[in-house]
């Protein structure tokens, strides 16, 4: 099966039901008044868990995702029907991100968690809803609040026990394979594994760890040489690393320099992940070239205060010493507290909604920004007398004439809210 573990997608929620504007018409009931009903809300945009899913390769083919919009309201104070939400399943480990704004939107790691990605619009309120002692017969109802949209890139980290990191081709795919039932590709050339892999190890006591071969780094990748960040990414939620190095180097390569080259690549990814607990595992000691190196990687092991493993894994040499002593470290693991450098789950309500600016455009008009004028203008049906003399109430009271003023608006000028644009008389 492919892995796909970053892709972009399209949501929309769906927009709230407009208000009706009636009024009850009864034979015995002479001026019945106001009786329109509320539109229903539009459906949300909700990505939950699936543990059946491990890839992003859906997402490959569904770009688009939109709930339904609520119903209209109707006579005799009926409302609309609220719209059912969206659901879409995502595999465990998914990231959401806003594409505009680089904001994480969820970060979904439990299985069955939900996370509202978009939300619908409420439904207009219906002409009974604006009846009072000074206007009893209003002939006005809201349109539906419009359901947001959005852009999301959604990337997956691999929610795996232990990450394998080092060289390619320096026997990690082999080391799954010879401890799991995966069986990634392997064989005698570089970047053979172009996908992370993941394999189940069972332990020697009747219980199991997930392990990942990281395909292999190289020198520059946290700055996103080759494919760096692709494969970082991965390093960031497992618990332990297994570092593996060619004892032979029959690559060309030392070793003990290629220890300190991809430690250096995963402190400038983040700090994080160099603060991982390693242990350091010399691969292919069956080789004789071996020999000359497993007493400087001891030493290394020993400066750097790792525990050090000799292993074959294509003959199986140590395998079972290594396996055994990940199990055992793995039940007594505690997780690390949350810190402040972790990424923060972004929450809309932080941004005060009666904030309004005002800014120009490159053709020198006036736009006025802020997200609760921008919803009145959404829902305000301008072509009815009463809803126009309702909105340029509440734009005086929000004082929206002194700030352009302020800004050196004059007679004559444009001014663009949402979707409206109108020219500034005094």
């Amino acid at each position: 099966m492919q892995f796909i573990d970053r892709t972009r997608v399209i949501v929309k929620a769906g927009d709230g039901g407009h208000g009706k504007s009636a009024f009850r018409r009864e034979k015995f009931v002479p001026k019945g008044g106001p009786s329109g009903g509320d539109g229903g809300r539009g459906g949300d945009v909700i990505f939950v868990v699936d543990p059946n899913m491990n890839t992003l390769l859906y997402f490959r083919f569904h770009r688009k995702f939109a709930a339904k919009n609520g119903e209209n309201g109707d006579i005799k104070n009926q409302y609309g029907a609220n719209a059912p939400a969206c659901y879409v399943n995502v595999p465990p480990g998914t990231i959401v991100k806003d594409e505009a704004t680089g904001q994480v939107l969820a970060d979904l790691t439990e299985i069955g968690q939900q996370a509202v990605v978009c939300k619908g619009g409420r439904g207009g309120r219906g002409n009974a809803k604006f009846a009072n002692s000074a206007n009893r017969t209003p002939t006005f109802a809201e349109f539906g609040e419009p359901g947001e949209a959005r852009n999301l890139i959604l990337e997956l980290k691999l929610l795996a026990d232990v990450g394998l990191v080092g060289y390619p081709s320096v026997g990690k795919s082999s080391l799954v394979a010879s401890c799991s039932a995966a069986r990634p590709e392997i064989a005698e050339y570089h970047f053979t594994t172009i996908t992370p892999v993941l394999g189940v190890v069972k332990t020697d006591y009747e219980k199991s760890f997930v392990m990942a071969d990281i395909p292999g780094l190289i020198e520059g990748a946290a700055d996103g040489v080759g494919l760096g960040h692709d494969f970082l990414r991965h390093v960031e939620r497992t618990k332990l690393i297994l570092h593996i190095v060619d004892a032979s180097g029959l690559e060309g390569r030392d070793p003990v320099d290629d220890y300190y080259k991809i430690n250096t690549e995963l402190k400038k990814y983040s700090e994080k992940i160099a603060r991982r607990t390693q242990i350091l595992v010399a691969n292919k000691i069956d080789i004789p070239e071996a020999q000359e190196n497993l007493p400087r990687l001891k030493k290394l092991a020993e400066q750097e205060g790792l525990k050090f493993f000799e292993i074959s894994a294509a003959t199986r040499q140590g395998v079972s010493d290594l396996i055994s002593y990940v199990g055992e470290w793995l039940d007594n693991y505690v997780e690390e507290p949350e810190t402040e450098e972790e990424v923060k789950v972004y929450d809309e309500n932080e941004e005060d909604p009666e904030k309004v600016t005002i800014s120009r455009d490159i053709s020198g008009d006036f736009v006025v920004s802020g997200k609760s004028l921008e919803k009145l203008v959404a829902m305000t049906n301008f072509l009815n007398d009463e809803a126009v003399r309702r909105f340029q109430y509440i734009w005086r009271i929000k004082g929206i004439d002194a700030k352009l003023k302020a800004k050196g608006i004059k007679e004559g000028d444009t001014v663009h809210i949402g979707s409206m644009e109108f020219e500034f008389r005094e």
